[in-house]
C-alpha cells in the first residue's frame, strides 16, 4: 500500500506523524498549565473572599456591640433597629462562610450568642445596667467564636492551597511523563522510518556501486517508495544497455583483431618471400626497401596487439572476482614470480607489513603489482634496493613500492598512466616499454574504487596505492 507513495509524500506523512505526536503533547500540557492556572486564580479569589468575609464578620460584630449596648442604655428604638441590620448582614457572612467549608460547630454558638444579645436588648429601664453587662459579657465570648471562625477560614485556605499543589505536582509529573513518552515515540517513529526510508536508498547506492564495478549479471530491483522503484528500474534498463555496450565492445574487438592481424601478417609474409629472393634476387636498395618494410609491419603489429592487450585489460577491470585474500601473501608471490629477473640484476628486494585480509580480485591487483615490480626491475640499477611496504589505515590499505632507478622525469610525471606514452628516461638496456604497463595498472586500481599515484620521491620512483575497502578480520 505504502509502495504507491513516493518518498516525498512518505517524508511529508512521517513528518506529520511525528509533529502530530509532539503536537498531541504539547495541546495536552498546555491545556492542563490553563487548567491549574483558572484553579489558582479560583482559589485566591475564595480566600480573598473568605478573609474579607471573616473580617467584615468582626467589623460587623463591633458595630453590633456598639449599637446594642447604646441601645440598652439609651434604650433607643433606632439603635436597636441598627443592631438588628448588622445582625443581618453578620448572618449573611456566617451563611457564606459555612458554603465554605466552615464547621457547623462554630456557626451554632455564634446564633445562639445571638439571640441571646437580641434578648436582652428589651426589658425594663431599672435592669438596664445588668444587661448592658451581660451583652459585654456575650460580645466577649463572641470575640472568641470570631478568632475561632478566623482560625478555620486560614485552616481551609492553608488546605486549598494544599490541594492546589498536590494536583500541580501531580500533574507535573503526568505531564512530565507525557512529554518524556512523547519524545521517545517521536525519537523510535525517526529511527523507524529513517531506516525504512534508507534500506531503498542503501539498495539504490548498491545498484550504482554494482553498475560502476560493472556487475551487469546482477539485476536491480529496488523496492520501496514508487520514485525509488522507478529509479531502480531505469537503473536496470541502464545495467542491461550497458551490458549490451560491452557484448558489442567485445565483438568490436574480435572483429579488429581478425580484420588488422590477418591482412598485416600477409603483408609481413609477402615481404618475407620478397626478401628470400622467390620474386627474383633484390638490388641493395630494394633489399633495404624490404627490410625498412618488414621492420615498420613488426612495430605496427606490436602496437596493435599493445592496442588489443589494454582495450581488452580495460575492459576486463570492470569484470571484477572479488574474494578474501591477503595482501601480504600477494605481494610476496608477485616478488617470488619474478625472482629470476631481480636476481639477475643482483637486486635486494623486500615486502614489509603485516597480514591484511581485503575483498580484491587477486589476479587484477596482482597484475597491478607485477607490472610496478617489473617496472621497478627494469629500471633498477645493478645491486639495487626495491622495497615493497604494506600500510593498514583507517579505511583503506596503503601499498608503497620504492626503487633505486632514474625514477621519472618531471615533464612525465603528469601524463606517467596515459596509455602508449614512454617516458623521456628509459633502461640503459635500451628495450624500450610499450606504454602501457602502468595504464592497466590504473584502471584495474581504479576498477576497485582506489587510486594510485607517483609521489615526487628521490632517488627512484616511488608508486602508492591506496585501496579503500571494508577489511576481513
Amino acid at each position: 500500500m505504502l509502495q504507491r507513495f513516493s518518498f516525498r509524500q512518505l517524508l511529508v506523512i512521517a513528518f506529520l506523524l511525528i509533529a502530530a505526536l509532539l503536537g498531541t503533547a504539547s495541546l495536552r500540557a498546555l491545556f492542563t498549565l490553563e487548567d491549574l492556572t483558572l484553579q489558582s486564580r479560583d482559589n485566591a479569589a475564595r480566600a480573598l473572599e473568605l478573609s474579607g468575609a471573616a473580617q467584615s464578620l468582626r467589623e460587623r460584630s463591633l458595630a453590633m456591640e456598639r449599637s446594642a449596648r447604646q441601645s440598652v442604655v439609651l434604650n433607643d428604638r433606632v439603635l436597636r433597629e441598627r443592631f438588628k441590620d448588622d445582625a443581618h448582614e453578620a448572618t449573611k457572612l456566617l451563611t457564606t462562610l459555612a458554603r465554605e467549608d466552615i464547621p457547623a460547630a462554630k456557626a451554632r454558638p455564634w446564633r445562639a450568642r445571638l439571640q441571646a444579645m437580641s434578648d436582652l436588648l428589651s426589658g425594663p429601664t431599672e435592669t438596664a445596667a445588668d444587661r448592658e453587662r451581660a451583652l459585654a459579657q456575650e460580645f466577649r465570648e463572641l470575640e472568641g467564636i470570631h478568632a475561632a471562625i478566623a482560625v478555620q477560614v486560614q485552616q481551609a485556605i492553608l488546605q486549598r492551597n494544599r490541594a492546589l499543589d498536590d494536583k500541580l505536582e501531580t500533574s507535573q509529573k503526568r505531564l512530565a511523563q507525557q512529554v518524556t513518552g512523547a519524545i521517545v515515540l517521536a525519537v523510535a517513529m525517526a529511527l523507524v522510518f529513517g531506516i525504512w526510508f534508507t534500506r531503498p536508498l542503501k539498495r539504490l547506492e548498491n545498484a550504482i556501486v554494482g553498475l560502476g564495478e560493472n556487475r551487469l549479471d546482477q539485476a536491480i530491483a529496488i523496492k520501496g517508495p514508487a520514485d525509488l522503484a522507478l529509479v531502480g528500474q531505469r537503473l536496470n534498463w541502464l545495467r542491461l544497455r550497458l551490458a549490451e555496450l560491452d557484448a558489442d565492445k567485445s565483438r568490436f574487438l574480435r572483429h579488429i583483431s581478425h580484420e588488422l592481424k590477418t591482412p598485416l601478417a600477409s603483408l609481413r609474409e609477402g615481404v618475407s618471400l620478397l626478401e628470400d629472393g622467390v620474386a627474383g634476387p633484390l638490388s641493395a636498395d630494394q633489399r633495404e626497401i624490404a627490410q625498412i618494410l618488414r621492420h615498420n609491419t613488426g612495430v605496427l603489429q606490436g602496437q596493435i596487439e599493445d592496442l588489443l592487450r589494454f582495450n581488452t585489460a580495460a575492459f576486463e577491470a570492470r569484470q571484477l572476482h572479488r574474494q578474501t585474500v591477503d595482501l601480504l601473501q600477494l605481494m610476496e608471490e608477485q616478488v617470488d614470480a619474478q625472482r629470476l629477473q631481480w636476481r639477475a640484476k643482483e637486486l635486494s628486494v623486500s615486502v614489509i607489513g603485516e597480514p591484511l585480509w581485503m575483498e580484491v580480485d587477486p589476479e587484477k591487483i596482482g597484475t597491478a603489482l607485477a607490472n610496478l615490480l617489473s617496472n621497478a626491475i627494469r629500471y633498477s640499477p645493478l645491486k639495487g634496493l626495491i622495497r615493497l611496504e604494506l600500510i593498514r589505515l583507517p579505511g583503506l590499505a596503503r601499498i608503497d613500492i620504492h626503487d633505486q632507478g632514474s625514477g621519472v622525469a618531471t615533464a612525465d610525471r603528469d601524463r606517467i598512466f596515459e596509455p602508449f606514452y614512454r617516458g623521456e628516461r628509459q633502461p640503459a638496456d635500451g628495450v624500450r616499454g610499450s606504454g602501457i604497463g602502468l595504464s592497466i595498472v590504473h584502471e584495474y586500481i581504479a576498477a576497485h574504487g582506489g587510486r594510485i599515484v607517483l609521489l615526487p620521491d628521490q632517488p627512484g620512483a616511488h608508486f602508492r596505492i591506496e585501496l579503500p575497502h571494508v577489511f576481513k578480520n
